[in-house]
C-alpha cells in the first residue's frame, strides 16, 4: 500500500503504508528513543503531531494495553524506517500495526528517517501530511503553509473528575493531557487520587481537600491556555503544595511571571541529560516538550532555576521562593526511559507531609 508524507517545505517522501487509513495532517517531529514506541504514540503530548522515530526499527516487541498512556490516543501519524515483519515478548497482546489500526492512527514506512530528523533539526518542526498519492500529496502542500489553530487540551483532557483511588494522602491532578504513568507513581506511593479538568477553578478543587495539587503535562503552546488557568495555579500555590510536570512546569511559570518560547525542534526521547543546579547530580530524563521557560523572563526574587538542560541549557526545574511549589520540565515518571529522576515524586509526598505536620502543629 503505497503512502506519501508531505512537508510543507514541499519535500515529499514515499513509503509503505500501515495502520489506520484516515490520513491526516499535524506538526511532524521526532523522538530519539530505541524503545517504548507504544507508550510515545500513546502520550497526550503528541496529539496533533506526525511522530518521527530515529531508531531505524521499531514494533519489534508488539504491544500490551498496561504500557498505554491513555485510553484514545490523539498522535496524527507515525513515520518509521522500518516496521518489524515479526514482533516478539511475552509480554505481548498485539502487534504495532494492528494497535495503529485500532487507534486510527496511520503509518508509514520505508522512509529515510535520517534525513528527515537533519532537516526538522536544520529548519525546525514543520507541518506535514499523510496522503494516498502524490497528486493528493502535491495539493496538501498550499494548506500546510497556512494551518488553521487548533485547541489541542480539549482533545484529550478529561472534561469530569474521576478517581485513582488510595488511602494515603489526598491528591487532586489537574488534567491538561495526562499520563498515565503519573497516575501510576502517586497509586504506588498510595494516594488517593481525584483527577480534575483544567477547567476547574481553584474553589472547585480547594473543595476536595487535597493535601497537594499536581499540574500534569499536555500537548501545545502553553500560552493557549485561558488565563484562567494561571489564575487557578496563583491562588492554588498559596494554599497547597503544587507540582508541575512539563506543559504543568510552564503554565507554573507563566502564572508566575515567567514567559515560555516555541524551541526550534524541541525535546523528546529519554536520552536527555539534566542537571541538578543545587547538587550538580546529572539526570539522565524522559523529555517530550516543543516550548520552553525563556531564562531571561524569571523573576529570581520569586521563582529558582533548579534544573538545567546540558545540551542546550534549557530551564528544566522551578522552585518558588514563597510557596512550597515546583516544577519540572522533564517527565519524572518516565515510561518509556530512565527512572534517574522519580525520587522528585518522593520530594513532592515530603513536601505535603511537611505542610500537614505544620498545620497540625498550629491547630494546637
Amino acid at each position: 500500500m503505497q503512502r506519501y508524507l508531505v512537508l510543507e517545505d514541499g519535500s515529499i517522501y514515499a513509503g509503505e503504508g500501515f495502520g489506520s487509513d484516515e490520513l491526516r495532517a499535524g506538526e511532524v517531529v521526532f523522538t530519539t528513543g530505541m524503545t517504548g514506541y507504544q507508550e510515545a504514540v500513546s502520550d497526550q503530548s503528541y496529539a496533533g503531531q506526525i511522530l518521527v522515530f530515529t531508531n531505524p526499527l521499531i514494533g519489534n516487541y508488539g504491544v500490551n494495553l498496561d504500557d498505554c498512556e491513555s485510553i484514545e490516543p490523539a498522535c496524527s501519524g507515525v513515520v518509521c524506517h522500518e516496521l518489524a515483519r515479526v514482533s516478539s515478548n511475552w509480554r505481548q497482546q498485539g502487534t504495532f500495526a494492528d494497535f495503529l489500526k485500532q487507534m486510527n492512527i496511520p503509518g508509514i514506512s520505508g522512509i529515510d528517517t535520517r534525513a528527515i530528523t537533519k532537516k526538522l533539526r536544520s529548519k525546525g518542526t514543520m507541518r506535514g501530511k499523510l496522503t494516498a498519492t502524490k497528486d493528493q500529496a502535491q495539493a496538501a502542500i498550499a494548506d500546510l503553509q497556512s494551518p488553521q489553530p487548533i485547541k489541542l487540551n480539549q482533545q484529550v483532557a478529561t472534561s469530569r473528575p474521576y478517581p485513582n483511588p488510595g488511602s494515603k494522602r489526598n491528591v487532586v491532578v489537574v488534567d491538561f493531557g495526562l499520563k498515565h504513568s503519573i497516575l501510576r507513581e502517586l497509586a504506588q506511593r498510595d494516594c488517593n487520587t481525584i483527577v480534575m479538568p483544567y477547567t476547574a477553578t481553584a474553589k472547585q478543587i480547594l473543595q476536595l481537600h487535597p493535601d497537594g495539587v499536581l499540574l500534569s503535562n499536555g500537548p501545545g503552546d502553553p500560552k493557549s491556555m485561558p488565563e484562567s488557568v494561571l489564575t487557578m495555579i496563583r491562588q492554588l500555590q498559596e494554599k497547597l503544595p503544587l507540582f508541575g510536570i512539563c506543559l504543568g512546569h510552564q503554565l507554573f511559570a507563566l502564572a508566575n511571571g515567567a514567559d515560555t518560547f516555541k524551541m526550534k525542534f524541541g525535546h523528546r526521547g529519554f536520552n536527555h541529560p539534566v542537571r541538578e543546579i543545587a547538587t550538580g547530580r546529572i539526570f539522565f530524563t524522559s523529555q517530550n516538550h516543543g516550548y520552553a521557560v525563556d531564562p531571561a523572563s524569571i523573576d529570581n526574587r520569586i521563582l529558582n532555576v533548579t534544573h538545567q538542560e546540558i545540551n542546550d541549557q534549557t530551564v528544566e526545574g522551578l522552585h518558588h521562593k514563597q510557596h512550597p511549589a515546583f516544577s519540572v520540565q522533564f517527565h519524572p515518571d518516565a515510561a518509556p526511559g530512565p527512572h534517574d529522576a522519580v525520587t522528585i515524586f518522593d520530594d513532592f509526598m515530603q513536601m505535603i507531609d511537611l505542610r500537614k505536620e505544620e498545620r497540625h502543629a498550629e491547630k494546637n
